[in-house]
């Protein structure tokens, strides 16, 4: 029975991803699946791959004190793969754009591309997709710039929370929803306003390398992507939760030094629930010796919330890294 237990998780994960995509496969004129394109039939090869990647990570990431370094190296091999493709991309190769047709990288451009071009793009109606059906995870899982600003804040957090963060993150998304408008209403030019998304990329960048290196926590992420605060704000259409048991609780902080999110401070923890900025992403509950950061989902046990949570992320995380490129 408990072999069985230890396989459930892994299996459910495969059959949903292989069914995931099969579907895509199936209905989708244009392939969306890379080796579809390079040959016919290569996208069931590359299905049944990602089956068992996704069932290698879920099998991996139901023991707690796996889960940092998987999700960490995971989440950059995704990243990896992405921007991969863009620069074969932009090296002529179209078979390696979901369109055939360039788009700028920049997480930013998730919200601030439909407003400029009036229009839905393929990335934001797989990020909407993404809040509803597991909340936060974007910013823990799916987001190939995070995977950077995770890598740069490696190592123990600094205690003591981000100053200032929402009213940075306030004025961030209202000055470039506000850009987007503008633009569009002077009707500018697209090189006007890639070369505005290009440089506010290569700030987040700047941030990565300067100041979440130096924290050892994401800024980025946390305090700058507007797209992390749309997640923040948003994270509530979802049911998944995460919450400090005030029955064990002993208040020790060490989960404070594992938070990459700044969710964790001293208020936080007295409150007995992260902060807004928490991704349940997963990285503290090892952490706890008291056991007391649990996952909730309506009226689940925290354990089974929990698998429920890894479940949904890790299918969705395998289906991205077969069918994300611009």
């Amino acid at each position: 029975m408990t072999r069985f237990k230890t396989f459930r998780l892994p299996l459910l994960v495969f059959l949903f991803t292989v069914s995931l995509l099969s579907f895509v496969q199936v209905k989708v004129d244009n392939p969306m699946l890379l080796l579809e394109r390079l040959m016919k039939g290569g996208g069931w090869i590359e299905i049944a791959l990602i089956g068992f990647y996704g069932a290698l990570v879920a099998y991996n990431m139901q023991d707690p004190r796996k889960v940092q370094s998987w999700r960490k190296y995971t989440w950059f091999a995704f990243s990896i793969l992405f921007f991969s493709q863009l620069i074969l991309g932009l090296f002529g190769f179209d078979t390696f754009l979901m369109t055939g047709n360039l788009h700028l990288p920049v997480p930013m451009m998730i919200l601030t591309g439909p407003v400029y071009r009036g229009h839905l793009s393929v990335m934001t109606i797989l990020f909407v997709s993404t809040v509803i059906l597991s909340g936060p995870a974007w910013c823990s899982h799916l987001c190939y710039f995070g995977a950077i600003d995770s890598l740069a804040a490696d190592g123990k957090t600094r205690q003591g929370p981000i100053r200032n963060k929402w009213a940075l993150k306030s004025t961030v998304i209202i000055l470039v929803v506000a850009a987007a408008i503008i633009l569009r209403w002077m009707k500018a030019p697209v090189i006007t306003a890639t070369l505005m998304a290009g440089g506010f990329g290569i700030t987040g960048l700047g941030i990565i390398l300067w100041i979440s290196r130096k924290e050892r926590r994401m800024v980025q992420c946390t305090a700058y992507c507007p797209i992390g605060t749309i997640v923040n704000l948003t994270r509530f259409v979802n049911p998944f939760r995460m919450y400090i048991d005030n029955n064990s609780c002993t208040d020790c902080m060490v989960c404070t030094r594992y938070c990459k999110y700044d969710a964790l401070n001293k208020s936080d923890i007295a409150a007995r629930k992260p902060g807004l900025t928490c991704t349940l992403c997963g990285d503290c509950v090892s952490s706890c010796h008291a056991g007391s950061i649990k996952y909730r989902f309506l009226r689940f046990s925290p354990a089974t919330s929990r698998n429920l949570y890894l479940f949904i992320t890790i299918s969705l995380h395998a289906s991205t890294m077969a069918l994300a490129r611009m």
